[in-house]
């Protein structure tokens, strides 16, 4: 069967939440060390994250977590339509100048927009508004991404072709039980591959981000939700935060001030610290050695999803067989099929409930 074409799931004018896969087409891997020629590709995951980071200051769309692997990557993002319209003109013909360069500096940068090359962009209404949707639009910041690292790539190994086997899969995130498991799955990935023994030994991981910024965190006093929101983190402050105040963190109102990310809006009802221990207490589960039972702490923040600890580890684990091309709770499943007039359940239980 014919995959489903994205624009039938990814809509670059709604707040959406969709889980991106992109695997490369050659033999070699993509990072690592190719055990057939004896060479490291290693350096080329720093390439990847660090094309995130660019993209995550230049899009309307938070990038809640990801990974690396040797052979694809994962990435979790959020497209805020919401922020790209509260852009000027000005600003969304700079940003998209800065992303496709007319000009660039001797060192490949590109090179600051000059007026009359911005006033290209905001004369002509057709124009800005597409560039406008473009900037709220995954597909484009995919796009953005595989172009770049398929050209480094070729220019480094002295070859052309395909650098990825294709267009990248996509996997609309419904509800916050399909994101928690999601976030989860993909922060855990390295692990499960056996590539790390833990969160913090995860090597270009959102979770390893986020814990190097709380080892250098020297001011407990601070709140954590705030301090999540501040210029202060050094690795992690491109990522969206991890706990959301729905009080606070109103769609439309939380533009990032620092310009390293789109938004302040945090994406799941736990905080910072509840999320890394979970994701610590689930990378220990994936250890034959190391099973038990949750800690006390963490079983609110299974419960309000439905499910217990066995239950949760399972879903993880078999997160991308359970779910397809959406992920959520049974009723969201049917609701969003319904929406948009398609068959995305193959059964009418509820996928989280059947893990536990």
């Amino acid at each position: 069967m014919a995959r489903q074409a994205r624009g039938e799931v990814i809509n670059a004018l709604e707040v959406q939440i969709v889980h991106a896969v992109q695997r490369c087409v050659r033999r070699a891997f993509l990072c690592g060390k190719d055990s057939y020629s004896g060479k490291s590709f290693e350096h080329r995951r720093r390439w990847i994250r660090d094309r995130f980071e660019f993209l995550a200051s230049i899009f309307g769309i938070d990038c809640l977590t990801y990974s690396v692997m040797h052979n694809h990557m994962h990435i979790v993002l959020r497209s805020r339509p919401d922020v790209v319209q509260s852009w000027s003109d000005i600003e969304v013909a700079r940003r998209w100048l800065t992303l496709f360069p007319i000009r660039r500096n001797k060192d490949g940068s590109a090179a600051e927009p000059t007026e009359p090359e911005v006033a290209t962009i905001i004369s002509d209404p057709l124009v800005l508004t597409e560039r406008r949707r473009r900037l709220s639009d995954i597909s484009w910041w995919m796009r953005c991404t595989a172009e770049a690292i398929a050209r480094q790539a070729n220019r480094e190994d002295e070859c052309s072709g395909r650098f990825w086997e294709g267009r990248f899969k996509g996997q609309l995130i419904l509800d916050e039980a399909g994101l928690l498991a999601c976030a989860a799955y993909v922060d855990l990935n390295p692990i499960r591959a056996a590539m790390a023994e833990a969160p913090e030994t995860s090597e270009y991981t959102g979770a390893k981000e986020r814990l190097d910024d709380l080892s250098e965190r020297q001011s407990k006093s601070t709140d954590t939700h705030a301090w999540e929101r501040s210029s202060r983190r050094r690795w992690s402050a491109w990522l969206s935060p991890i706990e959301i105040r729905e009080a606070s963190d109103k769609l439309g109102a939380n533009a990032c001030s620092s310009g390293r990310r789109a938004s302040d809006r945090g994406f799941l009802s736990c905080s910072l610290a509840e999320y890394l221990q979970l994701l610590d207490w689930t990378g220990r589960q994936m250890h034959k050695d190391k099973v038990g039972t949750i800690p006390q702490s963490l079983a609110p923040v299974l419960s309000r999803i439905g499910l217990d600890g066995s239950g949760w580890c399972d879903l993880v684990q078999r997160f991308g067989h359970v779910f397809k091309r959406a992920a959520g709770t049974a009723e969201h499943l049917a609701a969003e099929a319904q929406r948009r007039g398609q068959n995305w359940m193959q059964a009418s239980t509820n996928p989280l409930a059947a893990a536990s």
